[in-house]
């Protein structure tokens, strides 16, 4: 049985999505402060988390940072206020895999926990994957990128979430072609593209800070306005290990 961490510091709220959650086949584990769910992190052992930001004692920010540099690497969905998009891009910068907007319908929500607990599957699946454009280098065995080519001697590692990493699979599958955004979220974030939803803009606009341009100062993921995104081909050779089809 899938056991979720719920923090929220709204304890009705905590008791109703809890009561609907375990419906579905869920165990959950609740906390309702920052260092609470930190320490039931670590005797709870969950398979994913959902996070509110505004909690007493570590706020969500400050929770999700501690448990990436501990190297918790659990899906992290956060519960983030209504059209607040500096919350959201915030929370996704630290490390989130999704968000959802406060008030959520309890069946948007399991939807998004099932979509991200397929795509830790999918990863495994995935493992013997290896994906190289030009100075890019894209581990998915080690889930792990690198900056200057796999067998060059100055690896510069590139510090991606999980969400990032996939979405980047995605276009380097795909290199020199435009990918629309709901091929995109389907792919990457194991969930269809929804009105208003914009998580693949921000993780696109995290990609292009932490990449960099190439060394001439051209853009390595190009907007194709209209249909999605694309990187850009023709900065170097393209190799795919036989690990997994195209």
């Amino acid at each position: 049985m899938t056991r979720i961490l719920l923090v929220d510091d709204d304890q009705e709220l905590t008791a109703m999505l809890s009561d609907y959650l375990t419906g579905d086949g869920f165990e959950v584990v609740t906390a309702y402060d920052g260092q609470k769910a930190l320490e039931k992190v670590d005797t709870a052992g969950p398979d994913i988390i959902v996070l509110d930001i505004m909690l007493p004692v570590y706020d969500g920010f400050e929770v999700l940072r501690r448990l990436r540099q501990s190297h918790h690497d659990q899906p992290v969905l956060m519960l983030t206020a209504r059209g607040d998009d500096v919350d959201t891009v915030v929370g996704l910068e630290l490390g989130a895999d999704d968000y959802l907007p406060k008030p959520c319908n309890p069946r948007v929500l399991v939807a998004r926990l099932r979509a991200l607990l397929r795509r830790t599957q999918s990863e495994v699946a995935s493992s013997a994957e290896q994906l190289q454009v030009g100075d890019l280098c894209l581990d998915l065995g080690q889930r792990r990128a690198t900056l200057r080519g796999c067998e060059s001697a100055a690896i510069t590692p590139l510090e991606l979430t999980d969400a990032e990493l996939d979405l980047l699979a995605c276009l380097l599958r795909r290199v020199g072609q435009a990918v629309d955004k709901d091929k995109l979220s389907r792919e990457a974030l194991n969930r269809p593209l929804t009105p208003y939803d914009r998580s693949i803009d921000w993780h696109i606009s995290n990609l292009r800070r932490k990449l960099g341009p190439f060394d001439d100062g051209s853009e390595r993921i190009k907007t194709v306005r209209g249909v999605g995104y694309q990187y850009v081909s023709g900065k170097g050779t393209y190799k795919h290990s036989p690990g997994a089809s195209l």
